[in-house]
């Protein structure tokens, strides 16, 4: 199993934006083939600063939705509201 977290900043006058499109987008993540859950975490100290935890079955299932149009959707819509350059780490449980 492949652990994806992916952090996400975002402009403080866009982090509603952002939860209503995560909102409305999460069940579809969720539901993509080779996802096994996707949950969304926010920082205690940084209110605009998310992470996003998903499972994968496999490195080739991120991909699959990495090159999906459910992702390019989802990241043409939030990507204009970054206040700075997303991370993301692909990692397994040991």
């Amino acid at each position: 199993m492949l652990i994806r977290i992916v952090k996400l900043t975002f402009a403080a006058d866009r982090v509603n934006d952002f939860l209503k499109a995560f909102d409305e987008r999460k069940e579809m993540i969720a539901s993509f083939e080779g996802c096994s859950s996707v949950e969304l975490l926010r920082d205690i100290q940084n209110p605009n600063i998310f992470f996003t935890y998903s499972k994968w079955n496999n490195e080739q299932s991120l991909e699959k939705y990495r090159n999906s149009e459910l992702f390019n959707t989802v990241w043409n819509t939030v990507k204009k509201w970054f206040a700075d350059k997303p991370e993301a780490w692909s990692v397994e449980q040991v």
